[in-house]
């Protein structure tokens, strides 16, 4: 019955978007007295605070390309395609979509053989922190490290940075830079 009533009455006349989609279950989930929290309230010392994160700095050129491809992601997420853009020298390398950010490094890896790139990974404009918060890890430092990526860029403050203190120690190991920029 919950299911019909999230498909029927929540979500007629609307598309079945991620975010409306998860919505409309919190807000049945709701009605029964089940309420979903914040889903970064015990995790708070995982989220990426602002600034260069790690020991190596960004280039000026991945200053440039973050600078080119940060609204483009946030204009994704406003979208709701995905959460990421792979750029290098103001090209769009790679977009995000249903794939995921993993498959995505992988593309680029297979687009730009030269390496080099910048993914940049943001929160949706108005990011329901309650789930589909932007997470990296340790495998995605390992798979931008194998795959060409220099520089990983992050939403700071909405974006989980999973077991960070390896996964920064890891990025260090491998070259790759990680930076938190404020939206």
């Amino acid at each position: 019955w919950r299911t019909a009533r999230v498909f029927y009455w929540r979500l007629r006349a609307k598309t079945l978007q991620t975010d409306l989609f998860l919505g409309a279950i919190a807000d049945e989930l709701a009605t029964g007295g089940v309420i979903l929290e914040n889903s970064t309230t015990y995790c708070q010392e995982h989220m990426a605070e602002a600034g260069v994160l790690t020991r190596h700095k960004p280039s000026a050129r991945a200053h440039a390309d973050i600078e080119f491809g940060w609204d483009i992601a946030k204009r994704l997420g406003e979208l709701d395609i995905g959460q990421a853009v792979i750029v290098r020298e103001g090209d769009i390398i790679a977009v995000e979509a249903i794939e995921g950010t993993e498959q995505m490094i992988k593309r680029a890896g297979q687009f730009c053989r030269r390496g080099g790139w910048t993914l940049i990974k943001t929160s949706k404009p108005k990011q329901d922190m309650r789930f589909d918060v932007p997470c990296v890890g340790a495998q995605t430092i390992r798979d931008m490290a194998e795959h060409g990526g220099k520089t990983l860029v992050v939403e700071a403050g909405k974006t989980i940075i999973i077991d960070k203190p390896e996964a920064l120690a890891l990025a260090d190991k491998l070259g790759v830079v990680v930076v938190a920029c404020a939206s």
